[in-house]
């Protein structure tokens, strides 16, 4: 080919990338991701541990290369607000301006339902992480979307453990939104033997709980036998203060039960010594090779433990990450899907599985009882037992 040949295919070559929205030197040499988290908005601190967790993974499961079969990755990072239109326009953008081959988040589960058709309409694949809401991978699923995070059946049946007895009864308090709506019907259709009497739903933005703890008193503190709240919240001001003020045990023999949260909301548990529940994560409790690096990488970076939803973003990025590495780096969708479903990886948690008929993450979850150590600003959750995947009938709930 002469000179005058090849840089006329050069040139044809570039303008290629440009059309298509690429730089020329990133035709067929990257593997781009986009990450659609809540940077701000009421969950912002889940967001930005999860952006903390995600490219920690992908740094642990590249060796520190950032590059899969030769290609590297790139990372474009949109902050959805926690705002349902806003996490819907980004990711169209993400899939047709930025040519993103996969996209990853968001943090809130109302958010992540406004996502999934996108998905289905670009045939590109969402990983879900962390939003929670059982209708991401149930009803409202399509076969695009996959979860690393927990979903609200993993999180209720593994807190019914610690509560599922005869003669125990509860009332919920949770926000109205598809989380804490989701969590409170899976919840619900765990329990096989305690009795659900009364369900108290608050807006995400509540600050002032009065009114509604006064009436999941009035709906426990007469009744006999056991008596327990359960809280299902997530960001915003949690009720936790709010029911440690009121001195719920000593004045009504009435407990409070949650699951896990994070290290700040979790200061409030010191108030409830002995408060039993179930957990997705706390850095002490798993014992494996993933944790140990995530836990000691996380200390000399930040000088601090990792919290729940940076465990879940490393869980996602070793994800894409293993399965990108099993296709060769080929991000051909129906390629990745096939390759994904039942794949199995490492995680700080151990093993994870997607399930092959919701592409839901398989896990274990962890039964805890809190324990008031002065040596830490929260309450510590120390492990009861891990409840296995095997454990938890978690139900299937899409239409596929």
């Amino acid at each position: 080919m002469t000179r005058r040949a090849l840089l006329a295919t050069s040139l044809s070559v570039t303008a290629l990338a440009l059309l298509s929205g690429l730089p020329a030197h990133a035709a067929g040499n990257e593997i781009r991701i986009a990450h659609i988290y809540s940077k701000t908005g009421p969950l912002e601190a889940y967001g930005k541990q999860t952006a903390v967790g995600f490219q920690m993974g992908l740094d642990y499961a590249t060796g520190g290369t950032m590059t899969v079969a030769g290609k590297k990755l790139v990372v474009i990072e949109k902050d959805d607000q926690g705002k349902p239109d806003q996490g819907k326009s980004l990711l169209a953008a993400a899939y047709g301006d930025d040519k993103a081959d996969i996209a990853v988040g968001p943090t809130s589960s109302g958010v992540a339902l406004a996502m999934l058709p996108v998905a289905e309409e670009y045939k590109k694949i969402l990983l879900v992480e962390p939003a929670v809401a059982d209708s991401i991978t149930g009803d409202k699923w399509n076969k695009y979307i996959f979860r690393t995070g927990r979903n609200s059946s993993q999180d209720a049946i593994s807190n019914a453990v610690a509560m599922d007895k005869a003669g125990t009864l509860i009332a919920t308090l949770a926000q109205d939104y598809a989380f804490g709506r989701d969590g409170v019907k899976a919840f619900k259709d765990a329990l096989k033997n305690a009795k659900i009497v009364h369900e108290e739903y608050l807006p995400q933005t509540t600050t002032d709980f009065t009114a509604g703890i006064q009436r999941v008193v009035d709906a426990l503190k007469d009744k006999p036998g056991r008596k327990i709240v359960e809280v299902i919240w997530a960001g915003g001001t949690p009720p936790y203060n709010a029911l440690a003020a009121q001195e719920l045990a000593k004045r009504y023999g009435i407990e409070v039960s949650s699951g896990g949260n994070i290290l700040p909301a979790m200061a409030a548990y010191k108030a409830f010594p002995g408060m039993e529940g179930a957990t997705y994560y706390y850095f002490g409790i798993p014992k494996n090779p993933v944790n140990e690096w995530l836990v000691a990488n996380h200390y000399k970076q930040f000088k601090n433990p990792p919290d729940f939803f940076t465990a879940g973003g490393m869980s996602a990025a070793i994800a894409v990450v293993e399965a990108l590495k099993k296709t060769g780096g080929d991000t051909a969708t129906n390629k990745l899907i096939a390759t994904m479903e039942g794949m199995s990886f490492e995680s700080p948690k151990g093993k994870m599985s997607f399930r092959k008929e919701d592409h839901q993450a398989m896990q274990s979850m962890y039964h805890f009882k809190i324990k008031v150590d002065p040596a830490f600003a929260w309450g510590v959750p120390e492990l009861v037992r891990e409840i296995k995947p095997d454990e938890m009938s978690v139900p299937i709930r899409n239409k596929r």
